[in-house]
């Protein structure tokens, strides 16, 4: 049969039409993170405009780039980590510019002036065990103002240092200080979605008895060390939040608890890549009869990505990942041959019921005991501040 130019039209349009879905779809992914890279760069602007102004205000020297740098340099850091930044570069500042200005005293300008102020403000930083970047602010700190001094010393560019720092800590503890909590669920939703397509990959290498699908669900699985790297770094931070803001201090026993569920997504991901090597060496049939449950395994943690902090998606997952414990393989209501799949089920769904809220010792005794129903409390709340970018509407209870 001789297809017309009718026929044709008819086949080609939705190809094309998913071809712009998929055009569509990651050009959002791709704008996604330099949209949320906006809202720094936005308050790193604004903090260097308000520390040149205040500076030229209160200081009586019409070029005041200290104070602006130093405003800039201190926000450059992740969310939850600006406000220790802030310290960090301070000292920096103060040392490097200090052995600048001493240098300048005593030797005027010249290379050996430079020379001298460099190394002093280094070796002053390391004699108070900085950070990398502290000694290299200082570094920095004391090039700048011998290049700039023309041989005259003079505290302003000290003031102007503090001046910018100040603002940056304004802006970190104050203007917008970071919600700890809000901070924690983020890097839990990444770790999450993280998991989830691991084990959708796996469900379909399952499916297919495909290898190259096989060997990267194991590879992405095996990745989530990174992940769980960034999410330990985001615990930390958020616990400096609640100790160093003024906004967030009443919020430390939400966020130890937050802190503590978020801890369990280590063994959360630890158990998703056993089930992954498990079932993958299993023989062709049973690898077929194991995908749906990874699958609904996938989709438990799925929901859980989108809402983390949502109380009813919380028990949503707690009870998929109970009943596919109850069913998998090995269980007391299916006793079968497949034990180690079994077991690699039952421990991912039982890292799912923990990281939901459910006590460990509750969760395993209700995979034991086959019955029973469970009762996921309430998680820790994200209270909403003004001037914060991410502020959302309250989850549905």
């Amino acid at each position: 049969m001789v297809s017309t130019p009718q026929d044709d039209a008819t086949h080609v349009e939705p190809d094309a039409g998913a071809l712009r879905h998929r055009m569509g779809a990651a050009c959002s992914r791709a704008l996604r993170p330099a949209v949320a890279d906006m809202w720094p760069l936005l308050q790193s602007t604004a903090a260097a405009t308000a520390a040149w102004v205040i500076a030229r205000q209160l200081g009586d020297h019409p070029d005041p780039f200290f104070a602006p740098i130093a405003a800039v340099v201190a926000l450059n850091a992740s969310r939850g980590e600006r406000g220790a930044n802030a310290m960090r570069l301070l000292v920096g500042v103060v040392v490097g510019i200090t052995a600048g200005e001493l240098a300048i005293s005593a030797l005027g300008g010249g290379y050996g002036t430079l020379a001298l102020a460099t190394f002093a403000g280094m070796a002053a930083a390391v004699a108070l065990g900085a950070a990398r970047v502290t000694i290299a602010q200082a570094a920095a700190s004391a090039i700048l103002t011998v290049a700039v001094a023309d041989g005259q010393a003079g505290p302003d560019r000290l003031v102007d240092a503090l001046i910018g720092a100040g603002v940056a800590l304004v802006f970190t503890q104050i203007l917008f200080s970071p919600e700890p909590v809000a901070l924690l669920r983020r890097a839990e939703a990444a770790a999450l979605a993280d998991m989830a397509d691991g084990l959708r990959l796996t469900a379909r290498a399952l499916e297919r008895d495909d290898d190259e699908l096989a060997e990267r669900a194991t590879a992405s699985l095996r990745d989530l060390r990174d992940r769980m790297a960034e999410l330990s770094r985001t615990r930390r931070a958020s616990g400096r939040v609640v100790r160093h803001s003024l906004l967030w201090r009443t919020m430390r026993k939400p966020v130890v608890r937050e802190s503590e569920n978020a801890g369990h997504l280590d063994l959360l991901g630890g158990s998703c890549l056993l089930l992954t090597r498990t079932a993958l060496a299993m023989s062709p049939p049973d690898r077929r009869r194991l995908a749906s449950s990874v699958r609904e395994l996938a989709g438990a943690i799925g929901d859980l990505a989108r809402a983390p902090g949502d109380r009813p998606s919380r028990q949503r997952a707690a009870d998929r990942a109970l009943d596919l414990a109850r069913s998998a393989p090995g269980s007391p209501a299916r006793a079968q041959p497949d034990l180690a799949a079994g077991v690699a089920i039952r421990m991912v769904a039982t890292d799912v019921m923990v990281f939901a809220g459910v006590d460990p010792g509750q969760a395993a005794d209700a995979v034991r005991e086959g019955g029973g129903a469970l009762d996921v409390p309430d998680p820790p709340p994200e209270p909403r501040m003004p001037f914060h970018p991410d502020r959302r509407p309250p989850s549905p209870s």
